[in-house]
């Protein structure tokens, strides 16, 4: 799913699409042709986490060896991050040269497979012509969804499209969540697997019976079988490396347990104020993000009861001093925990962020006690 430049696509490909290609209609393939889907190894950047999926068409006999990408976007466009968040973000396709293409993986050092398909001179025709038209027509343009609408999405339905049958489907780790086949993607990256526990809501908790990730498809491509024959030939590996380990002093969990730990251990005002600050505000983000954004996987997001904006009327009665509402909220922030921890049993991010759970109940049991109301005793 890397964010391609538009600046990266050679002079070459744009004057041989636009000249010789004439929006892809007239070029005819010859039989040696191949078509094939491409499959990226992640990287340490945020948008490269993931891995990449693409298609290529080579002709040797017709010197053409062009990779389609539909993870491209523009960076300029007005408003980018509001629009990313809202869901509204418009990617779209671009075509490289073969070389072009590689060459960025290998000084990125990203391996990259292969798997060429095993379909009619026809249908490889038709592809190619698809592609064309989709790049020229604006077709290839789309509006970003996580799961619903991503780079490997749409090439699972440009080839089901071309082959008229939805050959393509879901077959390894239907039995999972979309949430628990996300986590090994963020081994080494501690942070980011927190901030997509914490923000995605009830979606990612549904089973993961539908192709969104590069290397699912490349999982599902062996298995998938179409007029009586495998669809895809095999996997050839192009590049390989070995990932190498992100290393950063602050980014583990270390550091996560460290400064919960201070929270806790300190007990002071200050701090407690600046920790249930960042949670109500955090709670104030997500509710404002379910509302506003188009994604799905930002709704209904339970993970609210643990980053719960009534902690902004809290911290008010704290600094007021109001010793009965901050009892009282106190025992319903507590009450939300206990819920959200019931809520939690079941789910794969429940470990990552019980740190977070213990600390606010810990800094909300403790305002509690001291604001409780004072029973006299009469002799």
């Amino acid at each position: 799913m890397t964010p391609s430049s538009i600046k990266k696509i050679s002079f070459f490909i744009l004057f041989y699409l636009t000249i010789n290609l004439s929006f892809g209609q007239n070029l005819l393939l010859s039989k040696e042709a191949n078509v094939s889907v491409i499959t990226c190894g992640t990287g340490n950047e945020s948008y490269s986490l993931f891995g990449h999926t693409a298609i290529r068409i080579s002709d040797p006999f017709n010197n053409v060896d062009v990779v389609y990408n539909y993870g491209a976007f523009d960076f300029n466009t007005p408003n980018f991050i509001l629009k990313f968040i809202k869901g509204d973000l418009q990617y779209f396709a671009v075509a490289h040269s073969y070389t072009d293409f590689i060459n960025d993986y290998q000084y990125e050092k990203r391996s990259v497979y292969e798997q060429k398909l095993d379909i009619p001179y026809t249908l490889k025709q038709k592809l190619f012509d698809n592609l064309n038209t989709s790049l020229a027509s604006g077709e290839s343009h789309y509006t970003y969804k996580f799961i619903d609408k991503n780079c490997t999405s749409m090439v699972v339905d440009m080839i089901n499209k071309t082959l008229d049958t939805t050959a393509i489907v879901k077959n390894t780790d239907t039995d999972i969540t979309y949430r628990t086949i996300l986590f090994p993607y963020f081994d080494n990256h501690f942070y980011e697997k927190l901030g997509t526990s914490i923000i995605f809501g009830k979606k990612v908790d549904g089973l993961g019976t539908q192709i969104f990730l590069p290397f699912e498809l490349q999982k599902s491509l062996k298995k998938v079988r179409y007029k009586n024959h495998l669809l895809a030939k095999g996997n050839k590996t192009i590049l390989e490396f070995s990932k190498e380990v992100s290393a950063s002093w602050w980014n583990n969990v270390y550091t996560y347990i460290l400064f919960l730990g201070c929270i806790i251990g300190i007990n002071k005002k200050p701090l407690a104020a600046f920790y249930l600050t960042n949670m109500a505000l955090l709670g104030v983000f997500f509710v404002f993000a379910g509302f506003y954004s188009f994604h799905k996987e930002l709704a209904y997001n339970y993970n609210i009861l643990l980053f719960n904006p009534t902690l902004l009327s809290l911290l008010y009665f704290y600094q007021t001093k109001n010793k009965k509402w901050l009892y009282n909220l106190a025992l319903f922030n507590l009450v939300s925990l206990a819920i959200y921890l019931v809520i939690l049993i079941n789910k794969a991010h429940l470990l990552i962020v019980l740190p977070l759970v213990i600390t606010s109940g810990v800094v909300l049991v403790r305002l509690a006690i001291q604001n409780r109301k004072r029973i006299p005793i009469i002799i």
